[in-house]
């Protein structure tokens, strides 16, 4: 049970709410601020909302909308506690953090403790900044027999018939169609001893973390691949083995797993994510899923937004359609569900003008569809994914990520722009006669380094929360004071 921890979220947010609501009745009220507190949207596990746009969104359990952002840690007995502080103070609120089931059972049912309890340690992490945290059961070129490392499945549970396997260095991708590792997936699919151990591992690692509040759910399955109908080189043939996989193997797998983790977890999100043609403007073919949780479902969709030209070394192509493709294909699936969408990976190197303004595209698309993202990956380096440089400053094609977003809503949002230039970001939304009236506003370091100046329009009061301590990032507090709310407010940020 995860109620006596969510309940001290609750607690902390409901005292901060009436903090906001003392304060505002004061004179001097627009300068005056409580303690700076954990994020608001640090709330139970969040239920959902359907905006005016169709897109259903995750709410937390007083109705607000939330925008969640943040990063990959895709390596969890490389990444500390420290990385989710760094993460947090920067104003982020989600992580993915990457488990690989070859590296948490070595051996048919012999778990790893030592290795569970870095996880565990990450987790605490994330519970103590305010985190959230979707765990993804991760693989690459299906596992550790096939040279990866020890991403995906265990070398034991890996049955290759005995077909070659040629590395691929410049196209690791490629190696997904060698002959062997298309077997190994076959197996992973259709062998019963294979499934009940892939069920167990599942249970396993659900038993161990339902207790975090920071748990937001499960990426039930990274970029998930099958047997080949034919020629892989055929885009005809990909999109047939596409379909066909997720209308087959890859729907019983995801039925079992979704099965598996609710006999250990009835809470969490469980997220399903498609194949990686979707990155090619290809709409999957996965069906609708029943949660067999009681009450409302909490089944979610998570694909990855990469474009394959960027992917294999080019700069972007402004006119090459990648990104309006794309999300034409990644939105029907969703709303005829009902499902909320998190992009579990997106990102390129942005050294490259290109690639630079691909980074603002894919900013400016995300709303539209999705509501929250993790970037591929977090870290510091001068080069490949990380958004850092070396002194742990954002890089200037990642700049956009490090913006100003309202990171929870009570209401409906109705617009939001950011200058880049002049630092100034506004946000229009109609307050909800339902949610706690309190919308948050988050306020990156890198954007607002002495703080910011906050004006108001509608019936609402601000209160703004500078950074602290070691926080860059400092939030601003929206409080509704109509009694019926309604009507619009109008929030704008400027550069101090």
């Amino acid at each position: 049970m995860r109620t006596p921890a969510r309940l001290r979220f609750r607690l902390a947010a409901t005292a901060l709410a009436a903090t906001v609501a003392a304060v505002v009745a004061l004179p001097g009220a627009a300068r005056a601020a409580p303690p700076a507190p954990a994020p608001l949207s640090a709330l139970s596990v969040p239920g959902t909302v359907v905006t005016p746009d169709g897109v259903t969104r995750l709410a937390d359990s007083s109705g607000r909308a939330l925008d969640l952002r943040g990063f990959n840690l895709d390596k969890y007995d490389e990444s500390t506690p420290d990385d989710i502080r760094a993460i947090a103070e920067r104003g982020f609120n989600l992580i993915r953090l990457d488990i690989t089931w070859a590296r948490l059972e070595p051996a048919p049912g012999v778990y790893d403790d030592a290795a569970m309890g870095r996880i565990q340690q990450l987790m605490s992490a994330a519970d103590r900044y305010g985190l959230r945290v979707l765990v993804d059961f991760h693989q690459d070129v299906y596992g550790p027999y096939f040279g990866g490392g020890q991403d995906g499945i265990p070398a034991w549970a890996t049955r290759d018939d005995g077909l070659p396997f040629t590395p691929i260095p410049d196209d690791w991708f490629s190696e997904y169609f060698e002959p062997s590792v298309q077997a190994a997936f076959r197996h992973l699919y259709d062998d019963a001893d294979l499934r009940a151990a892939q069920t167990a591992f599942y249970q396993h690692v659900a038993t161990a973390l339902r207790s975090h509040p920071s748990l937001l759910g499960y990426d039930l399955f990274n970029e998930p691949s099958g047997p080949a109908l034919g020629d892989p080189s055929d885009p005809a043939v990909l999109i047939a083995s596409s379909r066909a996989l997720e209308q087959g193997r890859l729907q019983e797998m995801y039925k079992r797993l979704i099965s598996a983790i609710r006999k250990a977890d009835q809470q969490s999100w469980l997220f399903v994510e498609p194949t990686v043609l979707v990155g090619e403007g290809v709409p999957t073919a996965l069906p609708g899923f029943t949660d067999p949780r009681a009450g409302v479902s909490r089944i979610g969709y998570a694909p990855h937004f990469y474009d394959t030209a960027v992917e294999d070394g080019q700069d972007w192509n402004p006119t090459d359609g990648f990104v309006d493709n794309y999300v034409a294909a990644i939105t029907a699936y969703p709303k005829a569900h009902g499902m909320p969408v998190i992009v579990g990976e997106w990102g390129e190197n942005t050294s490259t003008p290109g690639n630079a303004a691909l980074i603002v595209a894919q900013m400016k698309a995300m709303p539209s569809f999705a509501t929250g993202w993790t970037r591929w990956y977090w870290g510091l380096g001068t080069g490949g994914y990380a958004p850092l440089d070396k002194a742990g400053n954002p890089l200037p094609g990642e700049a956009p990520m490090f913006v100003p977003f309202a990171s929870a809503v009570a209401g409906t949002p109705t617009d939001s722009a950011f200058d880049s230039t002049s630092g100034t970001y506004t946000l229009s939304y109609t307050p909800s006669r339902k949610a706690l009236p309190v919308t948050e506003i988050v306020l990156p370091g890198t954007v607002y380094p002495d703080n910011a100046t906050v004006s108001v329009s509608g019936r609402a009061v601000a209160v703004t929360i500078p950074p602290t301590g070691s926080n860059t990032a400092g939030r601003v507090l929206v409080f509704a004071t109509g009694a019926t709310h309604g009507g619009s407010i109008t929030v704008t940020v400027r550069r101090r």
